[in-house]
């Protein structure tokens, strides 16, 4: 997933007075939607997986065992936020494998780092305390890593062990499923980014708790896939949604939770620190959608999946098509199953 780091100042390219073609446009050059399209490059040159086994491309890997599923995955945090907010990186790389291992409707077990770094040992104690920071407050226990501090400029990547009881895969969504967004709106951007913060001043076991949640969905069966927002931005992660699982979806504008503070153009392009997508069955959305909001937690129905293998995006009585599939692949992970 990583964490973004576009400026703020490209809010001036387009008014809230453009129209949805125009905004679009906008979100596709903007957004990190493009930087998933290296995926593509990798995914095609990937072995084959044993039968039994959750295909590549979902938020982690998805090992079957006796007692369901052993989750598996790594973050590579970016350089420039490493470089510049080292307490924040470190924080993030823990919260986005935590987020990512929720997602797969999993619990976190343990976490490695690989840390490289200068001789500079107040950049290196600030990048592990945050790691440390965010290990307590989300109870995942740091096991391990791998450390070098001859490099010429700071990086860091985490990788996360996790278990799942009951899967949600971005790999499930079916035509007819209603489409869920959930966020957490309690937060503001961090410095000048479009990382939406509604993590690092949580109180003492908020986050932890409200992680709990998707686990909890998977094992009630209250959703069947899901995925983390990432740096592709809502419609950009609702297009990896979409290509893993072969289908189409039509989203409304009106309907994504947001801050009232907050442009439209800007939190489409935003990483926010809490924030899903699900597919689920129309009989069930009631009880998805209390599981969020009974923890003060912001979630609606934003949209619904078809067999179109487009996204659809409406607002304001106007309709335009985001991403074509049938055209151009993103990430090139696709379920051969479908």
């Amino acid at each position: 997933m990583g964490t973004m780091a576009h400026n703020l100042d490209q809010r001036s390219l387009v008014s809230e007075d453009d129209n949805l073609k125009s905004l679009l446009e906008f979100i596709r050059q903007y957004s990190g939607l493009n930087s998933k399209k290296d995926i593509a490059q990798v995914s095609q040159l990937l072995p084959s997986l044993p039968t039994n086994w959750q295909p590549n491309g979902d938020d982690t890997a998805a090992i079957p065992t006796d007692n369901g599923y052993q989750l598996f995955a790594i973050e590579g945090m970016q350089p420039k936020l490493v470089a510049e907010q080292p307490w924040f990186a470190g924080w993030c790389s823990v919260m986005v494998n935590c987020s990512d291992i929720a997602a797969m409707g999993g619990r976190p077990t343990a976490l490695v780092n690989a840390v490289w770094n200068t001789n500079d040992n107040a950049h290196l104690t600030e990048l592990m305390r945050g790691i440390t920071d965010a290990a307590k407050q989300l109870n995942v226990t740091m096991v391990g890593g791998h450390t070098s501090l001859n490099s010429e400029s700071p990086y860091l990547a985490v990788s996360i062990l996790g278990h799942a009881n009951t899967l949600l895969s971005s790999f499930a969504a079916k035509p007819g499923d209603v489409l869920i967004a959930a966020i957490d709106l309690r937060g503001q951007f961090q410095d000048n980014s479009l990382n939406w913060n509604a993590a690092t001043t949580a109180p003492e076991g908020r986050l932890r708790d409200d992680l709990e949640i998707l686990p909890t969905i998977a094992e009630k069966e209250f959703a069947h896939a899901a995925k983390d927002i990432s740096q592709a931005g809502l419609l950009g992660t609702t297009v990896m949604m979409l290509e893993s699982s072969n289908v189409g979806a039509t989203i409304n504008l009106e309907q994504i939770p947001k801050p009232e503070q907050v442009a439209l153009k800007d939190w489409l392009r935003a990483f926010p620190s809490f924030g899903y997508l699900l597919a689920t069955c129309k009989n069930k959305v009631p009880d998805l959608l209390q599981q969020f909001h009974q923890r003060e937690i912001s979630a609606a129905v934003i949209g619904e999946f078809n067999s179109s293998k487009k996204l659809e995006v409406t607002i304001d009585n106007q309709s335009e098509m985001f991403y074509d599939l049938n055209n151009e692949a993103l990430t090139g992970f696709k379920d051969s199953r479908n």
